[in-house]
Order: C-alpha cells, then structure tokens, then sequence
C-alpha cells in the first residue's frame, strides 16, 4: 500500500520537473546532394563543401553514386532522398516532367542568378546551369590529322574503326551528336531521318558508356578522333598528351552542369542557398580552373590560359546549342530501338 506521504513526495517532484525549464538543443541541419567523383568530387568534398557546412552551420551528405534519378524516384516525393539534384540537362527534363524537381530557380530564391549567361536559365534549362561545357571533337595530333572544322570530318574514310562515338541509349553526348548530325545533314536538331543515316555512315566506330572511357581511348590512341566535351581534353594540358579539342565550324553542343531543388525537400532555404553559393565567382573560379568547366556566372575572372580555352564571354558562349530534351526524351524509346538496329547492323 503507497502512503499518502509517498504520493505527495511523488507528486510534488513531478511538479518540480515540470517546471523545470527544458534545455533545448539546436539540431544541425543536414543539406543531401549528389555530386560527381572524379577531380570534381576532390574539390568538393576537400574544399566547398566544408567551407559551405561551416559558414551555413550544417552538415552536407553528399553522394556520388550514379546514377541519382533511379534512387529519387524511389523515394517520397514529400520526403525525397536529396534536397538538391546535380545531373545534366536531359535527367533535369525527365525528373521535372515526374514532378521531382522544379522547374525554375529564380533570382527570388538565388540571387546570384542574376549574374549567369542567358543559357543558364534558358528555356532549354530545368533548374540553373551552374557550369557548361562544349561538345565538338577531340582528336590526336600526333596521327597525321588535320584540325577538324566540321561535324562531317568524323565521316573521313580513314577514320573508320579508329573513330569514337557513344551508346546513345545510356548517353547524353551521344544523344546531342545524334541531333547533331540531324542539323548538319537535314533540316535541324530533329531530323532524325537524316541523323540515322549519317549515323549508319560513321560505322565502323568505337562506341563507349562514359566520357572517362573516351578520354583513355583518346590518350591509348585506340581512337584518334571522337566525339567529346573540351574539358575532357583541357583537363590533360600540361601533361604532354597529344591530344586537342576542336570546336565544328556547326556550332557546339552544351553538355551543362545543372542544380535544382526537390519540392519535397524539408530544407529548402538552405537549398537554394546552397546554388547561391556554387554560384559564387570564387567558388565558381575554383572549380572551373580544378576541373575545366565553363562557369556560368559573368563576373568570374579566370587565368589566362583557361580564359582563352573556356567559354567566358557573350560571343564565345553564343556557339553554344542547346537541345530540346522535352521533344527528345518523348521519342527516347523510339529512337533507342532504331539506332541500335543500326549500329548492330
């Protein structure tokens, strides 16, 4: 049996707990990204993003294994797995048509947007483009080539087997230079007519998944001449490769580096404080001159050196082309399925 003196010591203690005032700890708020490996991945996780998480007073979990889309698609939308999305334009289209993205980054929640070249916000563009590069050619300077100035010169003859392109199913540069040759041998980007059949006119040609593998094909000289973004090629200067990068007199086709925030995601001030930052001019000099990527912010000075290789004035990014990924990923499957047959053929 419990006393009455017990319940009142009880109850009284209670009383003194509940009065007590409650001690109240900030939680550190977690900010999730994707973000590349590579040199990129060193420069993020070495020097922006620490300097982000103690300015912002957060922590950044960030991941680097692609692919991301597969992985956001399957999480909640009201509760999604990253608070902000870094992949190219074409993932952008298809995430912003699932709901999973949004579709615009206006100088409202990133100030800094009001510093980006036209192309950064284009019509063309789901999010913000923090960096572009350009897709042309690379090709060896030790084998007897002369500079390419058109988009037709990968058809040369003595290309044949030592010419590289992409599996255009898995990749986004394949995809562009199949446009491409849609622009450069019929009516424009969508003329897929004329694309499949100069596509069928490069064959034989060394197909590869990603960029890294064009590079060391490049650099074997398993391929002399393929299709590939500049910094794949600057990224070696220096190094006594024998490599360089063309621009086609046809125009170059941007391969961009875009930021974009989940509906969903529960912090989305710092999300958008987070694209401010990586449009920063010193952050956005960093990463350029790291990795060789043409930053979007107009204010950014870079070297000498990069300044005359990079896209960093009006006229140059002028030569940029940006393609519709809404009308091509609507005909993805088809067009898949056709330039398999062919090049299996």
């Amino acid at each position: 049996m419990v006393s009455r003196r017990t319940v009142l010591r009880v109850g009284a203690g209670a009383a003194t707990m509940l009065a007590a005032p409650a001690i109240l700890h900030a939680q550190t708020k977690t900010l999730k990204i994707t973000t590349w490996g590579g040199k990129w991945g060193e420069i993020m996780k070495g020097t922006v993003l620490p300097a982000f998480e103690k300015e912002f007073k957060c922590t950044v979990q960030a991941d680097q294994a692609f692919p991301f889309v597969p992985k956001l698609q399957a999480s909640p939308k009201n509760d999604p797995l990253y608070d902000v999305l870094h992949t190219n334009s074409n993932e952008q289209w298809n995430c912003v048509v699932e709901g999973l993205v949004m579709p615009k980054i206006t100088v409202k929640e990133v100030p800094n947007v009001a510093d980006v070249y036209p192309y950064a916000v284009s019509d063309k563009i789901v999010g913000v483009s923090i960096f572009t590069s350009a897709i042309g050619l690379g090709y060896r300077t030790d084998k007897g080539l002369s500079k390419p100035t058109s988009w037709k010169d990968l058809a040369d003859a003595k290309l044949a087997g030592v010419r590289g392109g992409y599996i255009i199913p898995v990749n986004s540069l394949g995809q562009c230079h199949l446009m491409m040759l849609g622009k450069v041998y019929g009516k424009g980007l969508q003329d897929l007519d004329a694309a499949y059949k100069a596509l069928e006119a490069l064959k034989p040609i060394k197909l590869v998944d990603f960029t890294g593998q064009m590079e060391k094909m490049l650099l074997s000289g398993e391929v002399i001449e393929g299709v590939i973004h500049d910094s794949g090629v600057y990224r070696y200067d220096g190094q006594n490769q024998p490599v360089d990068f063309a621009s086609p007199s046809e125009g170059v086709l941007a391969l961009e580096q875009v930021l974009n925030v989940t509906p969903g995601s529960k912090v989305k001030e710092l999300a958008f404080a987070y694209i401010d930052y990586m449009l920063r001019p010193d952050v956005q000099k960093l990463l350029a001159e790291g990795v060789w990527y043409s930053p979007s912010n107009k204010k950014v000075k870079l070297g000498p050196k990069y300044d005359a290789k990079l896209l960093t004035t009006e006229a140059k990014v002028a030569t940029l082309i940006q393609p519709d990924w809404k009308w091509y990923n609507a005909r993805k499957e088809d067009i898949d399925a056709r330039v398999t047959k062919i090049l299996k053929g």
